[in-house]
């Protein structure tokens, strides 16, 4: 090869590198973790795949609880359109599941209302994580995750 067929083979070489680059930020991308409600700090979305019963998902919050609206937040999809959601004094359940118990105060203090027992409607999600302080699915204020405000599924980096 002489230095001109190099020189394009590198243009072409860096091009398709950049396009290959653009194309994956449109269809992932990282979210870090300020919480303990996960494990991970950072987080891999893939932003449209299709979320299953025990994927973690990445959603956008609605805002409310010092979170403001639009604020990406990663829980696991507990359960789908169609399952059951049984509460039983602050215990939950979806389906034969159980998913664990809320909690009446916040860590700041602030009182937690609870969810309300039911069937899951079509197109949303009960998320929740096994942190204690997790605010999710279990609360009013969260309530179920519509597929409207999903970004994706998510993966954990570390």
């Amino acid at each position: 090869m002489n230095a001109k067929q190099i020189y394009w083979a590198a243009c072409v070489g860096v091009c398709a590198a950049a396009l290959i680059a653009a194309l994956g930020c449109q269809r992932f991308d990282y979210r870090l973790n300020m919480t303990h409600s996960l494990p991970g700090t950072l987080y891999l979305v893939d932003k449209g795949a299709p979320i299953a019963r025990g994927d973690l998902m990445a959603f956008r919050w609605h805002g409310g609880a010092n979170y403001p609206k639009g604020a990406v937040f990663i829980k696991v999809a507990q359960g789908v359109g169609g399952d059951v959601v049984r509460r039983e004094g602050q215990k939950f359940w979806v389906n034969q599941t159980f998913i664990g118990v809320a909690k009446t105060m916040s860590r700041t203090g602030v009182p937690m209302v609870s969810a309300t027992a039911g069937v899951i409607a079509p197109a949303h999600y009960f998320v929740a994580t096994s942190s204690p302080d997790s605010l999710d699915s279990r609360y009013q204020m969260s309530g179920n995750i519509a597929q409207s405000d999903v970004l994706g599924r998510a993966y954990e980096i570390f």
